[in-house]
């Protein structure tokens, strides 16, 4: 009973387990023989309807799984109604998996591979991206991340109407192992870190550029994090760079650690591309190790030279908000003075000489007459036009330490340490320290470009500077001691250093402190013709110098004098007169009263005048005249009586030293003020 019952039971059972077993092996038969391509009708259907674009493809397969891989064929994406551009995409072969895990959040496509795409992907002023998928209308962020992407004869086009930035990509794998051992021109090297070539086009911000990139065959995309080696080279005009490195996400770069070189006529035209104000520059090449962590980027083993200066040292730019911040601290053995030219605005050789007026330069009269001055061979003061507007783009902080120095016409300038400091659009140069004649001349500028015009303040010292440094040296003139002072302080509004100094008000006063002259040299700016002939025969010496001082007042970019008294030993020198910076121009006369008797003296003021450039001087007509007519009377009568008119009475009275000291006295505290050594 047992044994049939057991046996009766089984029937009862087997239906249930027969129709377990059979949806099974339905499930299975269908899983085998299940075609993808029956959901590629709905699919098109689905996302045509939700992104309100034509979506088509001509095969579709997935490899299920927690990340499935889907693979289409033949795939057209259309573009938004906005764009001009019919189709965001079409693509021959496409593969790509998705994150299960990581939706809703966001989609996450931790690979991408494209066989001969034709990628669009625009940007709108408004923020509307083509790229979204969902509300064409939608500005919100994209959930929308892809990890890592490769490419096989593809191009890509980007275009952002608000940057404004377009560039055009084509790409395609190569097999390093089939590419020729020996080192072509024009083919990719053999090397096995690289396997896709990608040639590239653009324009941003007005500048056009181009290039070649070498890569492995996948790129990390987006968030990745992941580096990928690269090795590539831009051109844009005639600016040149060069990297080797690794870049992880190549469309929001994460993390960089290359080698870079870049070459070019001038700093400036890296503008467009860095949104950093540098300063115009004669050619320059320079390289070093750059390196992106975070917001980070650094610069560090930067060598190099511009034009024939070299440069050394490192440094960083830091990107936040409201502005990016730029650091650096470079070193020069030796600078050459004619590079800094460009830098105030003075056009040199180096730097390309006279420039050609675009049509932007020269499209109004003044604009016209501006440019012209900047490049007028007969004007000292630069007229080179500064931006304002570059300035309240970027905060900075920068340090320059030039060893020696070449400066032209054989000035006595020795080393230069300069520290700059830019903060919310104004800038300052505190201190710019020029080693000069055993002294320095220490300068602090402040430029304000927080309105169209920039407002200037300058304050210059002349400290300790050597007088036997700034005199001729010759055996038979007596070298001159002692230490000259000044001070400079100017306020002015202009985007050049000429308009500025046209408009300025301030002061400038020069002093001497413990000075000694050449009494052949003090002799000779008296006239004293029978003094002079004596000291070349028997020789030169040292006289005391009492008290000198010079003040300008500067208003509305005229100087006028209030004081320009030389006293020495023998000689009390008076003068006055005035300069315009806008014109350039000055005119001065000194007066000379020696304070002895002498012979064959033609004591009379002399007039120094001219230009900046030009300068000239002339003796005045009417004191000399009179001393020459009547040496020529008396000589008709007496040979002897002749010498009368050419006698020196010593006319010259005492300077009041003290009152000089007084109008002359922060100059006097910098001729006292000994240089700090570095």
């Amino acid at each position: 009973m047992t044994t049939t019952s057991g046996l009766q039971g089984f029937p009862r059972r087997h239906p249930v387990w027969m129709v377990t077993v059979l949806a099974l092996l339905a499930l299975a038969v269908l899983f085998v023989l299940f075609d993808w391509n029956w959901l590629r009708a709905p699919l098109e259907r689905y996302i045509s309807a939700r992104t309100e674009r034509v979506f088509r493809i001509s095969d579709l397969d997935v490899s299920p799984g927690l990340t499935p891989t889907i693979r289409m064929r033949d795939v057209f994406f259309g573009n938004p109604g906005w764009s001009d551009e019919e189709a965001m995409a079409r693509i021959e072969k496409l593969e790509f998996s998705v994150s299960l895990r990581d939706l809703p959040d966001k989609i996450l496509v931790p690979r991408v591979a494209l066989t001969r795409p034709d990628l669009v992907f625009e940007r709108l002023k408004d923020d509307r991206k083509n790229w979204k998928l969902g509300d064409p209308t939608d500005t919100s962020p994209s959930k929308l991340r892809i990890s890592t992407l490769s490419v096989d004869r593809g191009r890509l086009r980007y275009i952002d109407h608000g940057e404004p930035f377009q560039i055009e990509i084509q790409g395609s794998t190569f097999d390093p192992a089939s590419q020729p051992k020996v080192k072509d021109a024009d083919a990719p090297p053999s090397n096995s870190r690289y396997s896709t070539e990608y040639a590239f086009k653009g324009n941003y911000h007005g500048a056009a550029f181009s290039g070649t990139a070498l890569t492995g065959e996948v790129l990390s995309f987006q968030e990745s994090g992941v580096p990928f080696p690269v090795k590539g080279t831009l051109v844009a005009g005639t600016t040149r760079l060069e990297v080797e490195g690794t870049v992880a996400d190549a469309a929001d770069i994460s993390a960089i650690d290359t080698r870079l070189r870049i070459e070019g006529q001038t700093l400036a035209n890296l503008y467009p591309f860095l949104l950093l104000p540098l300063p115009a520059s004669p050619p320059y090449q320079l390289q070093g190790h750059l390196i992106l962590k975070g917001n980070r980027y650094t610069m560090d083993d930067l060598r190099g030279k511009i034009g024939s200066t070299d440069v050394t040292g490192e440094g960083a730019y830091v990107e936040k908000e409201p502005r990016p911040l730029l650091t650096a601290r470079l070193h020069s053995k030796l600078l050459n003075m004619a590079d800094l030219g460009p830098l105030i605005g003075i056009q040199t050789q180096a730097s390309g000489g006279k420039p050609r007026l675009s049509q932007s330069e020269t499209s109004s009269r003044p604009a016209a007459a501006a440019k012209d001055r900047a490049v007028d061979p007969n004007h000292i003061l630069p007229a080179g036009s500064f931006d304002g507007s570059r300035l309240q783009k970027i905060d900075a902080e920068v340090t320059l330490d030039a060893t020696k120095l070449i400066v032209p016409e054989a000035l006595p300038l020795e080393s230069l340490r300069a520290s700059l400091r830019l903060y919310d659009a104004i800038l300052e140069l505190k201190p710019v320290e020029f080693g000069f004649a055993g002294g320095a001349i220490v300068s602090q500028v402040r430029l304000d470009a927080r309105e169209p015009t920039i407002r200037s303040d300058v304050h210059v010292n002349l400290q300790r500077v050597r007088l036997d440094e700034l005199m001729p040296k010759q055996k038979r003139i007596a070298q001159a001691a002692g230490f000259l002072g000044g001070t400079l302080q100017l306020k002015g509004t202009g985007n050049s250093i000429a308009d500025a100094a046209a408009k300025a008000d301030g002061r400038i006063v020069f002093t001497i402190a413990n000075g000694r002259v050449s009494n052949l040299i003090d002799a000779a700016s008296s006239l004293q013709g029978g003094k002079v002939l004596r000291l070349l025969v028997g020789g030169d010496r040292e006289i005391d110098v009492n008290c000198g001082g010079v003040v300008f007042d500067v208003k509305q970019g005229r100087g006028a004098s209030s004081l320009l008294v030389v006293d020495t030993e023998q000689t009390q020198i008076l003068g006055g007169g005035g300069f315009d910076l806008a014109r350039e121009t000055f005119d001065i006369t000194v007066a000379p009263k020696p304070k002895q008797p002498g012979i064959l003296s033609l004591r009379t003021p002399v007039r120094v005048f001219g230009t900046f450039k030009q300068p000239d001087f002339a003796l005045e007509k009417g004191p000399l005249v009179a001393r020459a007519g009547g040496a020529i009377a008396l000589a008709a009568a007496a040979p002897l009586a002749a010498l009368v008119p050419l006698l020196e009475t010593g006319p010259g009275l005492q300077t009041n030293c003290a009152s000089v000291q007084r109008q002359v006295a922060p100059a006097a505290r910098q001729a006292k003020t000994p240089r700090k050594r570095r």
